[in-house]
């Protein structure tokens, strides 16, 4: 099985490096890449346009920022689409239920496996990533087990996959933007220090995930703009949906950087980087 990983970002890069150190046939391309991604994908087969990377591939996971997952698609369909049942095209982006239908929309005739991404990327040993697959082609992937991918196929069809991944992600993200959002309207209001210490009395736990969650936000934000979105959409129709949007437009103004990134890292800084 020849498995394409596009692209080699954070999460795309470690995928295809586990894949690579447990024996599997694995290519990336850097067309139009950076020379991070060059870094990150070092000592990987490389080809050198995504469209020679599809004609290439048993298998293509699509790993973006779920922005781009669509236009992905569509780039790739003229060579995918003549393929047919020869390639199995799993997007691994979170995306709503709605958008991974639509993405599969445009590559009709191809096997395609809704996946939904929980955890961070592969490192060393550990496990990695929980890849949790459904459609009625997700049992074609388990063989990725064999290759160092904890991949679960659960009940299902396309977009089942990207229902749970959105639903996590609206409780981890969510807080994380809940916790920057009132930390900055306390700092706003002269009462930061008082915050921080009633929550260090009375919610110690709450605030130690925070001091996590927080600071390792500030360079995933750009990419956590698009999701948030994504989540919204997943729930139209409740009355959640729009405190999803208000995390995106956080997110958005956290990605510029500047003074409300400075605060919330003050807020949160953990008692033993105090110097």
């Amino acid at each position: 099985m020849r498995i394409a990983v596009i692209a080699p970002g954070m999460m795309g890069a470690a995928v295809a490096q586990r894949l690579h150190a447990c024996r599997a046939e694995v290519a990336i391309t850097l067309e139009g890449r950076s020379a991070a991604s060059a870094a990150r994908a070092a000592g990987l087969m490389t080809l050198p346009t995504e469209a020679a990377l599809a004609g290439w591939a048993d298998v293509v996971l699509s790993i973006l920022p779920p922005g781009d997952a669509l236009a992905l698609a569509q780039r790739l369909a003229p060579v995918l689409r003549p393929r047919g049942q020869a390639v199995l095209y799993a997007d691994c982006n979170a995306v709503s239920p709605a958008s991974v239908q639509a993405i599969a929309a445009t590559l009709p005739g191809l096997r395609f496996v809704d996946i939904g991404i929980i955890g961070g990327p592969p490192r060393g040993q550990d496990q990695g990533p929980r890849l949790y697959a459904s459609g009625a082609a997700a049992a074609d992937l388990a063989v990725l087990q064999q290759h160092g991918i904890d991949l679960r196929v659960i009940d299902g069809d396309v977009g089942a996959a990207s229902a749970l991944k959105l639903s996590y992600a609206g409780i981890t993200k969510g807080i994380t933007a809940l916790g920057s959002a009132m930390a900055l309207g306390a700092a706003r209001a002269g009462v930061a220090a008082a915050l921080r210490d009633e929550l260090a009395a009375s919610q110690p736990d709450v605030l130690r995930a925070l001091q996590r969650s927080v600071p390792d936000m500030f360079p995933k934000a750009y990419r956590w703009v698009a999701e948030m979105e994504e989540i919204s959409a997943f729930l139209a129709g409740l009355p959640a949906a729009p405190i999803y949007q208000g995390a995106a437009r956080l997110y958005e103004a956290l990605a510029e950087g500047g003074a409300p990134v400075a605060t919330l890292a003050e807020f949160y800084r953990r008692p033993e980087s105090k110097a």
